[in-house]
């Protein structure tokens, strides 16, 4: 556990690249300043240079062994419990009479008590795998398809690996440093991405990394003799173009002959993970959509665009997410989930549109009976955001009035300079040739300026007559400072509309987890007839479905549906941090919103995340938060910056 835990807290200061107080990260692992000042040590000692972390007055940061500390965890052979797991599962799946517990364990240098434990470990990973570990005796073995063994080694290589993201020697060490599947990949992959390229598809990187996997598992279990049964049924002229690429490439790179079997089973990997047709026509698509799918996939996007008010109802939208639902089928009747890295980070950074992805989601587990894990969920969220920023509209954008002073076309050249480098974030709306402007009467929302102003403003920016990229970062630093200023100044006008001292609980029971945390607050809101028993029902189902915990410290959960009589958000201070989900929190706020309130939700949602995003304010206000009037004090203080 010590060690997972220094391996976690490496991996929290490796994605955010900042500097931590020991506090904070004690809240977010759960556990003692002391632990973390111990874990440090212990990384640091890992590496030769004792670099794997930064240490400073303002805490902690990832320093410039990281990655090697990292490394250095996980290549010690059989030296973690992990690893002798590992070990120990591979060893079951090569041998069909079983191993001797006592050979076993002799075998890793450990008690046999230490291997019987292993093998309840062993028992835990098997969920949905669809095999068994039999006893008879002295001897384990495990039963099942040829298919479900290939499912727990992937699940195994998953769970070596960073956030989903393809590591060849996290697959080595699932496979075995011996194994074909884990030898010249790079190549392979390379090759795979321009043949595949070559045939008109895009490729998702994101999704051929697992694909990767799933070969090297095949070409492994192939050489031990292990190949997938005859294929079954027929195969279009694409599959069996792929099936042929991949046994080509398979033969040339890792020397292995893929079956029938294989060969589809791959195939249909590619085609419903990996790749997606080339700008085809809209009836090319409806062509090879199933019309429940396409039907499932349009009444749940318009109900959603209606729900949250968002403009993602496109007959193009529909069509290209309607494709990805099919493909998901295929890869749920094999149980052949898509890993997604961006999960954490959509899931923090784009609440909304995570939240509308949710939304989409729990509609198509309703009509099509699809389970719909958060990696899933990730890859609809980035078909959402993909439609709304395309639809983004134009008066999102900042208004700027240059200042600049006539001098033949000088002006005219700035105007220039400042639409080429900074169009995407601002639109020059007019230009001021006096020197003396009447800079009361300017009310853009930028004012870039060549000559010094009277009065200086947080709205007003100095630039050079020839834009320089100094100046091109300030103006976007300014403009970022003032969409924040914008967005939380809605967000603090509308918390104190929803917030009150009835519904504010500092000390949360970990006791019955999430479950009795959201039955706990929604008591308080359904004492004030905002909500009934079935919202909290609805929001612990919600729960299920993908966690609310979207940042380090901050869970929002909510029921699905704006039923509320009227808007209302209950608070639960955690302090210590509480577990929630796959991680810890310390800020629980259950939102209910009424149908009244819809335009509000995108504001409140989106922003009262963003402030508890922010690792250093969530510990002033936990910290300082002994009652409501305190909560509201220092939760505002944080919101006016």
């Amino acid at each position: 556990m010590t060690r997972a835990r220094q391996d976690r807290l490496l991996g929290l200061l490796t994605r955010d690249g900042e500097w931590a107080t020991a506090a904070s990260l004690a809240d977010v692992l759960g556990v003692t300043p002391r632990s973390i000042r111990s874990y440090v040590t212990s990384l640091n000692a890992r590496v030769p240079s004792g670099a794997a972390v930064e240490s400073g007055p303002q805490g902690y940061r990832a320093g410039p062994d990281a990655a090697a500390a990292l490394r250095a965890a996980s290549s010690m052979e059989n030296g973690t419990p992990r690893d002798r797991l590992h070990t120990l599962v591979r060893r079951l799946l090569d041998s069909d009479d079983g191993v001797d517990v006592f050979v076993t364990a002799e075998a890793l240098h450990v008690s046999p008590a230490t291997l019987e434990a292993d093998l309840g470990r062993v028992r835990s990973l098997l969920g949905g795998t669809e095999l068994t570990l039999e006893r008879s005796a002295s001897t384990a073995r495990l039963r099942g398809t040829e298919m479900a063994q290939r499912r727990l080694l992937s699940r195994l290589a998953h769970d070596e690996m960073d956030a989903g993201s393809f590591d060849l020697e996290a697959l080595r060490r699932t496979l075995g440093a011996e194994s074909v599947g884990a030898q010249a990949f790079g190549p392979f992959k390379a090759e795979l991405v321009s043949e595949l390229g070559a045939r008109g598809y895009f490729v998702n990187e994101y999704g051929i990394g697992d694909v990767v996997m799933h070969i090297a598992i095949a070409a492994d279990r192939i050489a031990r003799e292990r190949a997938l049964e005859t294929a079954a049924g027929e195969m279009s002229a694409a599959h069996e173009d792929l099936a042929a690429l991949l046994d080509r490439l398979t033969l040339a790179h890792l020397g292995v002959r893929l079956g029938a079997g294989d060969r589809q089973h791959l195939a249909t990997l590619v085609l419903t993970r990996v790749v997606a047709p080339g700008a085809p026509a809209a009836d090319d698509v409806r062509a090879r959509l199933d019309p429940a799918v396409e039907r499932a996939v349009r009444e749940v996007v318009e109900s959603a665009a209606s729900e949250f008010l968002v403009d993602i109802a496109h007959e193009d939208f529909i069509l290209r997410l309607a494709l990805h639902v099919q493909n998901l089928q295929h890869r749920a009747r094999e149980q052949a989930w898509s890993r997604n890295p961006l999960t954490r980070s959509l899931k923090s950074s784009y609440p909304m549109i995570f939240e509308v992805a949710v939304y989409i989601a729990s509609g198509l587990h309703r009509s099509l009976d699809i389970p719909i894990l958060d990696d899933e969920i990730a890859y609809i969220a980035m078909h959402v955001g993909g439609r709304l920023e395309r639809s983004r509209r134009a008066d999102q954008l900042l208004t700027a009035t240059i200042v600049c002073p006539g001098y033949y076309e000088l002006h005219e050249l700035l105007r220039s300079s400042v639409d080429r480098s900074l169009g995407q974030a601002i639109e020059v709306v007019g230009v001021e040739t006096r020197v003396d402007p009447d800079w009361a009467s300017i009310d853009t929302d930028l004012i870039l300026t060549t000559i010094d102003p009277p009065v200086p403003g947080e709205r007003i920016v100095r630039i050079q007559p020839f834009l320089t990229d100094a100046d091109v970062d300030r103006v976007q630093a300014a403009a970022a400072r003032i969409r924040r200023g914008r967005r939380l100044a809605r967000l603090r006008a509308e918390l104190e509309r929803y917030v009150d001292a009835s519904a504010f609980v500092r000390g949360l029971d970990v006791e019955g987890g999430e479950s009795a945390i959201i039955r706990r607050l929604g008591g308080l809101l359904v004492a004030q007839g905002v909500i009934d028993e079935d919202y909290i029902e609805r929001a612990i189902e919600r729960e299920a479905l993908s966690s609310t915990a979207f940042t380090d410290a901050l869970a929002v959960p909510h029921a699905i549906g704006m039923t509320a009589t009227r808007t209302q958000i209950a608070i639960g201070i955690a302090d210590p941090s509480i577990p929630w989900g796959e991680g810890r929190v310390q800020v629980v706020a259950l939102v209910a919103f009424s149908e009244a309130d819809r335009e509000a939700f995108q504001t409140v949602f989106e922003q009262f995340v963003e402030v508890f995003s922010e690792r250093e304010s969530v510990q002033r206000i936990v910290r300082r938060a002994t009652d409501f009037p305190a909560f509201l004090d220092e939760l505002v203080a944080v919101i006016d910056g």
